[in-house]
């Protein structure tokens, strides 16, 4: 079983802050540089997870682009990278209060110069399934490269899977669920849902059925729910201690992808899911 993963690559600055951020002045905290970047939180969890998995991305020619590099192929995750030579590799700061939820100051930098002629098509002989970090779609100058990952997988018979990823940048809902139209996978969190449809109900994950094959809803201490033309599963969430809630969804779509790839049934699909997504809120960082 082969995963290729298509998304963002690049190191989170994660600064755990207890109190309110003083505007103006200095605001004590615990900062790390950790690996970071949608599609490699996706792989290497997926590399935890057992499955051969390569990632297609695009770094900057830097010590960056290096680091996230040696660490990825250390965890497991072969990389399919174009190397930029004037942009940067991607770097997020992420900024986590007491409570363990995060907010994200993220530049793509190198990513968002992604672009369909990094795609090479050899990477895709042999693979088994193609996931798309919607990222990739929701940014304009790298959306062709996206459309082109999905159209490539399609014609290889690969099944295929998308993370919305960002409710607050889904701004053309109807444009966003026309690129994904006909992807076997998509993998919303609730406020995504709600940012598609306008609503976060079961109902409306329904509506989706017509443009893909199921939808599978992540909705944090809810737990997660299967929505296909079979009917509805729902799983609850998996206690844990949130340190810190980067990468939660990734961890989960891994889970997810991993047992499904597998032929597991709807409940242990989910459960895969949400054990994977539990795991990563237990530390600061969004990989294993």
């Amino acid at each position: 079983m082969k995963v290729v993963v298509v998304g963002d690559a690049g190191l989170d600055v994660v600064a755990r802050h207890e109190g309110p951020i003083v505007h103006g002045g200095d605001s004590r905290s615990r900062v790390r540089l950790a690996g970071g970047g949608a599609g490699a939180n996706t792989a290497v969890w997926l590399a935890e997870a057992g499955v051969e998995t390569t990632l297609v991305a695009r770094v900057g020619d830097d010590a960056g682009g290096r680091t996230v590099r040696a660490e990825l192929e250390a965890a497991g995750v072969s990389c399919a990278f174009a190397v930029d030579g004037e942009a940067p590799t991607c770097v997020v700061v992420v900024l986590v209060d007491g409570s363990g939820q995060r907010s994200m100051l993220p530049d793509r930098g190198a990513m968002a110069r992604f672009e369909p002629a990094d795609i090479d098509p050899a990477v895709l002989a042999g693979a088994d399934h193609l996931h798309l970090s919607g990222y990739v779609l929701l940014d304009p100058s790298s959306r062709p490269a996206g459309l082109a990952a999905l159209a490539a997988a399609k014609e290889a018979g690969l099944t295929t899977s998308v993370d919305p990823q960002a409710a607050a940048l889904i701004t053309d809902p109807r444009a966003f669920l026309a690129d994904v139209r006909g992807t076997d996978l998509l993998l919303p969190n609730t406020e995504e849902l709600l940012a598609l449809t306008g609503s976060a109900s079961s109902p409306a994950a329904k509506a989706l059925l017509d443009d893909v094959g199921a939808v599978v809803v992540t909705a944090g201490l809810d737990g997660a729910t299967w929505v296909s033309a079979d009917g509805e599963v729902s799983v609850p969430a998996e206690e844990a201690e949130c340190v810190d809630s980067t990468g939660a969804g990734d961890a989960f779509d891994a889970g997810v992808l991993a047992a499904w790839l597998r032929g597991s049934s709807t409940v242990d699909v989910l459960r895969s899911g949400v054990r994977l997504g539990a795991r990563a809120v237990t530390k600061v960082g969004a990989q294993p």
